[in-house]
């Protein structure tokens, strides 16, 4: 028998039935990098009466601008992506190596769910892998993306994966959209139920993105911020002493991005959930760091969504020994019934827990406001702030103007509440009260907020 000849014939078939998600794969990961694990993987399908050519799924290891990643990438073109016992198996062996070498993993999702006539089987099979997905997390980085529709069990891997990119034909949904759609009596696109613009309460669309390209370089640009995978501190030759007057003028979100981070070093997720909570990582003076900025007029109130982002992103600096600065312009919970009745608590609780997690830095710059339970969340030295700055200009109180001024000025019954309002901001909402307690370090003028913060990270580096 021609063994040789018989090999190439058997590989022919499986690079056959790879062809599309390999076009995928030459796309993320770098040329001639890929290397496949299981290819000969073959199961007979009992329904379908056939074979399924490397089991729906291709896995293996390559690298990305250089860091090496594992790669478990659903195969749509071999019944559907369909999941099965095998299939599972096959990325279960693959997270185990990724594992055991700390490198990070990165799916590719594109399955409408399990593959019929395996019953239970395929439930033990899933419920291996999501167990391994879940006990990866905190342990090596796992990007998903979501490159069709994705339905099912087989979902959730893009819950395990601390960013998630939709495709533009990404669609993720925990049932089938037709199911959706009909069990809400409406009638819904599969985009309209589960596309990255249909989950905005969801947290589950880190990045969108229009191809695997554009996924690789983000990816490429976390690792590279990620002290495990490179260094904490590099000479980027970006301006340590750089000043930025025009934010003596006025101050928002994005001009505080912009000057507080090195050039082409930000990079923010999840961008359409909760817009502002602006979660970032990049660098300062050439310093990885995690960042939560907090972008709005009059203060953001906080509610379970808000809250929740926060805490993933501390959770995510903690893993990843990275700093963690707040630049906090924040108010107390939404003051409603639909927040009041919902997990904002317990959300709070965690985040205090995940602040517990923290080895590194934790500095918060108080740029705008710090009301109530804003100041004590976000800024409060007990809450383990090492270093707490506020801008000449904002406003550290107990109680917002107006409720602040009712209650501290009460026996004024006559008294104008406006300026009432005005009094209690002058009075006692200054930074200067609380500086002078030692609970805010220092008052600077938002030019230098930059210089202060690389002067803090360097020397409460760890």
């Amino acid at each position: 028998m021609d063994k040789i000849g018989l090999l190439q014939k058997r590989r022919a078939r499986v690079l056959e039935a790879e062809q599309g998600i390999r076009q995928t794969l030459q796309s993320l990961v770098d040329a001639d990098s890929f290397v496949e694990l299981s290819g000969f993987s073959f199961s007979k399908n009992d329904f379908y009466d056939e074979t399924a050519a490397g089991e729906g799924v291709v896995t293996g290891f390559a690298t990305i601008e250089g860091y090496p990643v594992y790669v478990a990438a659903q195969n749509f073109a071999v019944l559907h992506g369909g999941v099965s016992r095998e299939n599972c198996a096959k990325i279960v062996r693959c997270l185990e190596l990724a594992e055991k070498n700390s490198t990070p993993v990165v799916y590719v999702l594109h399955s409408l769910g399990v593959q019929i006539g395996e019953g239970v089987t395929v439930l033990e099979g899933l419920a291996a892998v999501l167990s391994k997905a879940a006990k990866l997390h905190g342990v090596v980085p796992q990007f998903a993306v979501v490159e069709g529709e994705v339905y099912g069990q087989a979902s959730l891997l893009a819950a395990c994966a601390d960013f998630t990119f939709f495709l533009k034909e990404g669609v993720l949904a925990a049932n089938s959209p037709l199911v959706i759609s009909a069990k809400s009596g409406k009638n819904l696109s599969k985009e309209a139920v589960g596309g990255a613009a249909a989950l905005g309460n969801a947290n589950l669309a880190s990045f969108t993105a229009d191809d695997a390209g554009e996924v690789r370089k983000k990816i490429c640009a976390v690792l590279g911020l990620l002290p495990e995978y490179s260094a904490a501190v590099v000479d980027n030759g970006s301006d340590l002493n750089k000043a930025f007057p025009a934010l003596n003028k006025a101050v928002t979100g994005d001009a505080l991005i912009s000057a507080v981070f090195d050039e082409d070093s930000a990079v923010e997720i999840g961008k359409a959930y909760s817009s502002d909570v602006r979660c970032v990582l990049g660098r300062v003076g050439g310093i990885s760091v995690a960042a939560v900025v907090f972008d709005g007029d009059e203060g953001v109130l906080l509610d379970a969504a808000k809250v929740q982002k926060v805490a993933s992103l501390v959770e995510f600096a903690a893993y990843y020994n990275l700093p963690f600065v707040t630049f906090v312009n924040a108010c107390g919970i939404r003051p409603d019934l639909e927040t009041n009745d919902s997990l904002v608590m317990k959300n709070i609780f965690k985040l205090m827990e995940s602040y517990d997690l923290l080895d590194n830095a934790k500095i918060s710059v108080v740029y705008k406001r710090a009301v109530g339970l804003g100041y004590t969340l976000f800024a409060a030295k007990s809450m383990g702030f090492d270093y707490v700055y506020a801008f000449a200009d904002a406003q550290i109180a107990l109680f917002d103007g107006s409720a602040g001024a009712e209650i501290e000025f009460s026996a004024e019954k006559n008294a104008d509440k406006a300026k009432l309002a005005a009094k209690y901001a002058d009075e006692n909402a200054d930074p200067i009260h609380a500086a002078k307690d030692g609970y805010v370090d220092n008052i600077i003028e938002p030019q230098f907020v930059r210089q202060y913060l690389i002067a803090s990270l360097q020397m409460l580096l760890k």
